[in-house]
């Protein structure tokens, strides 16, 4: 059985323009995986890693993944640690880095649904049967591009753009002033508006599926509608870098109101999917999430939905303190009539048993900046020492929303002691 790796990257031309996409296949058989888990030490014997593997790990992942060269301490082996991440690092074509979870498989995916907005599809329903990331990758991507192509087939959403051109012609606005200035010039700068499918919406969608083609985890029958997602955009999409902040507060309408699931599905896939650090030829991208991240979109979105409703939720606001010198703050509760701060709440996503001095004095200064009286440092586990006391007229505290339990469960326990009076 073959994994096709659909497109490899040669490097953008000076019009920013790309390749066009070539085949090229690996056999899985050829291919080790070395699976840790998240915040687990694992020894290797010297020989089961290549140096020069080693090194790409050192150099490339430092923020997924702490790497011991074989030496005395470690009795000679690699130690490789994971850190809050969880995918698959592809380091080259015969050694794969597989990161698993330290919570149920399951609930990866249910705060990936919360986190990005999917969770009301009812197409999504099949995907929490799969068993590993790499599934879940390759379902989620195959829904995309089925989306994508019944949307193809209906005809892709157009917008009118503003061009100005020198025209033999006249269309649209005549630059008069141009056109005075340069009698003798027999063509007219023209400024009008031109309906096209060449635009952000749905340059994101081609970005996307050719980020998907080049990942290498999608199986044979997915790499196929991959594909033909990709020949489908093509003719009428520039292929253009986008990111996952293009996602981020487009406009809806009745002509377009498919997108928005389209465009969060991208979202997820964007904001995960990890460049290399070499330019030119690649085989493949890593899959990465990055769990801390991921903990604090999904506790945001949870609380969108399920707080009381005389209370609403602000993320990731920007809290000036002097010129140049500011805050921003994971999440910030406030009463919706008068405005007024509830709760700062932090979360922290850590292989902790109690709460560090650096947390607490992180917080506090957040709810200072905001004069808040509640600062809650939130937790996926309980913690075997709980924190829950008045720094001044402050009152701190750690909860937890676990991410082991059933989300509404766990939510729902959250909540209420969140909104609880007792002091120890």
């Amino acid at each position: 059985m073959l994994r096709q790796f659909l497109f490899k990257q040669k490097g953008a031309s000076s019009k920013g323009d790309f390749q066009k996409a070539k085949n090229t296949t690996i056999k899985l058989s050829e291919q080790r995986i070395i699976e840790i888990k998240e915040y687990e030490e694992k020894y290797f014997l010297k020989d089961e890693i290549p140096e020069l593997v080693g090194i790409d790990l050192y150099k490339k992942y430092k923020n997924q993944l702490e790497v011991d060269f074989p030496n005395y301490r470690t009795g000679n082996q690699w130690k490789l640690k994971a850190k809050g991440w969880v995918g698959y690092i592809p380091v080259n074509s015969h050694i794969c880095l597989k990161l698993n979870p330290k919570i149920p498989i399951k609930n990866i995916f249910g705060m990936l649904e919360y986190a990005y907005t999917i969770k009301s599809f009812k197409f999504l329903e099949g995907i929490i049967n799969c068993d590993s990331v790499k599934d879940f990758y390759s379902q989620l991507a195959y829904l995309l591009c089925q989306k994508l192509l019944e949307r193809c087939r209906r005809g892709l959403y157009k917008n009118y753009l503003h061009k100005s051109e020198q025209l033999t012609y006249s269309r649209g606005r005549l630059d008069i002033e141009e056109t005075i200035k340069n009698p003798w010039n027999v063509k007219f700068r023209c400024h009008y508006q031109e309906q096209t499918t060449d635009i952000v919406e749905n340059r994101i969608l081609l970005w996307t599926v050719y980020i998907i083609g080049r990942s290498g985890l999608c199986s044979e029958k997915v790499s196929s509608t991959v594909r033909r997602a990709f020949h489908a955009l093509q003719g009428f999409v520039t292929l253009q870098i986008c990111s996952s902040k293009d996602c981020i507060g487009i406009n809806y309408n009745s002509l377009n109101q498919d997108y928005e699931l389209l465009h969060n599905l991208s979202r997820l896939f964007l904001d995960n999917s990890v460049p290399t650090h070499e330019k030119g030829e690649h085989i493949s991208l890593p899959f990465l999430v990055d769990m801390a991240r991921l903990y604090e979109l999904f506790i945001a979105e949870w609380l969108k939905v399920n707080l009381p409703k005389n209370l609403m939720l602000k993320y990731q606001e920007r809290i000036d303190i002097v010129k140049s010198l500011y805050f921003k703050t994971d999440l910030v509760v406030y009463e919706s009539l008068t405005s007024i701060p509830r709760f700062i709440i932090d979360t922290k996503y850590k292989n902790t048993a109690s709460v560090s001095s650096d947390d607490v004095a992180q917080v506090i200064a957040y709810a200072v900046s905001k004069n808040c009286k509640e600062a809650i440092l939130l937790y996926p586990t309980l913690l075997k020492q709980p924190l829950n006391q008045y720094v001044g007229d402050i009152r701190i505290r750690s909860l937890t929303f676990s991410l082991n339990d059933d989300f509404e469960y766990a939510g729902n326990t959250f909540l209420n002691e969140l909104f609880s009076e007792h002091i120890e």
